[in-house]
């Protein structure tokens, strides 16, 4: 019989849970917070690009998507 780990095993794996969450959300609202911090564009493109174009906001991180795509590739090929 199997017995189960105790709460406190799950520990890192709730913080690290909440910190995506935390990461996701931030990600969601990253649009309306450059519709009011025009500073945004600022920063260097590869951290967040953002694209105005009349009303419509698009903003996202080139380099997520990188570190997204490598680790896709490298979870196919395993």
């Amino acid at each position: 019989m199997r017995s189960s780990l105790p709460p406190e095993a799950y520990q890192s794996l709730t913080i690290m849970g909440i910190l995506f969450i935390l990461i996701g959300v931030i990600l969601v609202l990253l649009p309306i917070i450059a519709n009011y911090l025009p500073s945004l564009e600022k920063l260097p493109p590869i951290l967040v690009y953002v694209y105005r174009s009349d009303n419509f906001y698009f903003v996202t991180s080139p380099l997520l998507i990188l570190i997204s795509l490598i680790l896709l590739i490298l979870y196919i090929m395993k």
